[in-house]
């Protein structure tokens, strides 16, 4: 397999988990008048006292977010509408027992590897490495102890001249966390710009060959409640993986042509759910988006008929994993850019291997506007 790629950013600062704001009315002056700003609080402390801290950052034009140090939890961001009535667009909840109590969806980091591996088992380099088993037999979104549900340190970043906040986030993955191998150097940044942009980067580097793949679980419901069966979706992706009855990939790609997985028109999420075979209960698959990219490239677009509210998905990632929160009455829509399922299992898959000196990097933007 080939050794996963290193890009380039257009950002000089460590890695970024970013967020800014494009194509919305702007909110008079009056609203944020400071500015850009971050600002930080002690949100909850965990079961042995440690702090955790939620980061506020505000872009001073009418766009707000939130992301705490658990799980570097996004757990608000506040959006307007056409008629500029502002709603959190994230499914989560304002009270820290919420997250840690697995209470609400949570919008966190998912890592060392986000998705499944068949069997809990991977061999890499001629050593078979036994993962944590918490999807039946199979292993899934780094165990039950994964990324979401670590404590991360986070940073505030200095404004930048262009009116730039953000937090950095950081956590050191030891050898043999949930069996995978390597010390595992974990940075993760959200950004709040001017430019109106949420742009997710990722970076992780290691001191033994190991697998990495991360992304962010955010449960988006632009309309800010009810559930998303009439939000409407176009996503760029001719191909999936199609799996078996456990949804481990088969190995082998399909066309969605044809298919209710066919969303390369606009279409409502709800349509055709229910000609989904079992065992899928709503939307849980894997969009083939080609190679990975250096830069991101625009992938999907989500929108909310009735308030108007667009998001844009850009990623240099090669796949997207859509699901419609079927656990949550379809509360919630996830579009999880990452590498595909079980990739450590599949050599003809994009490989998600990280080596010394060759750390994982990748982008993803969500850009909102209004329609």
């Amino acid at each position: 397999m080939k050794t996963h790629r290193s890009f380039r950013f257009r950002f000089c600062r460590p890695i970024c988990l970013a967020v800014l704001w494009v194509g919305l009315p702007r909110i008079a002056a009056a609203d944020s008048p400071t500015g850009p700003a971050c600002e930080s609080e002690v949100f909850g402390r965990l079961p042995d006292q440690r702090e955790v801290r939620r980061f506020s950052l505000d872009n001073g034009a009418g766009l707000r977010v939130q992301v705490m140090e658990y799980g570097a939890t996004i757990t608000g961001i506040f959006v307007p509408d056409r008629n500029r009535r502002v709603t959190n667009v994230v499914l989560g909840s304002d009270r820290f027992e919420d997250y840690l109590a697995g209470r609400v969806p949570a919008a966190s980091v998912i890592g060392r590897f986000a998705n499944r591996i068949a069997g809990a088992r991977f061999t890499l380099d001629g050593t078979t490495y036994t993962l944590a088993a918490n999807s039946g037999t199979n292993h899934i979104h780094g165990g039950p102890q994964g990324f979401a549900k670590r404590l991360w340190q986070g940073e505030a970043l200095p404004r930048s001249e262009d009116g730039v906040v953000g937090v950095r986030f950081t956590y050191r993955s030891a050898d043999g966390e949930e069996g995978y191998p390597g010390n595992l150097v974990v940075s993760v940044s959200l950004l709040l710009t001017p430019r109106g942009e949420l742009q997710l980067q990722y970076a992780a580097s290691t001191d033994r060959p190991t697998v990495v793949n991360l992304t962010n679980h955010a449960y988006f419901n632009l309309a800010g409640g009810g559930d998303v069966m009439n939000h409407e979706l176009w996503l760029a992706a001719e191909q999936y993986t199609p799996t078996d009855a456990s949804l481990i990939p088969t190995g082998a790609t399909a066309t969605v042509v044809g298919t209710p997985l066919d969303f390369l028109e606009t279409t409502r999420l709800g349509a055709r759910m229910d000609r989904l075979p079992p065992p899928y209960t709503g939307y849980d698959h894997n969009f083939v988006l080609g190679d990975p990219t250096p830069r991101p490239r625009l992938v999907a677009r989500l929108r909310d008929p009735a308030g108007g509210r667009t998001m844009e998905v850009l990623t240099t990632e090669p796949g997207v994993q859509l699901y419609t929160g079927n656990h949550v009455q379809h509360r919630g829509v996830c579009l999880e850019t990452q590498h595909y399922p079980d990739s450590p299992n599949q050599p003809a898959f994009p490989s998600c291997v990280v080596r010394p000196g060759a750390p994982f990097e990748s982008e993803t933007v969500f850009r909102f506007k209004v329609r």
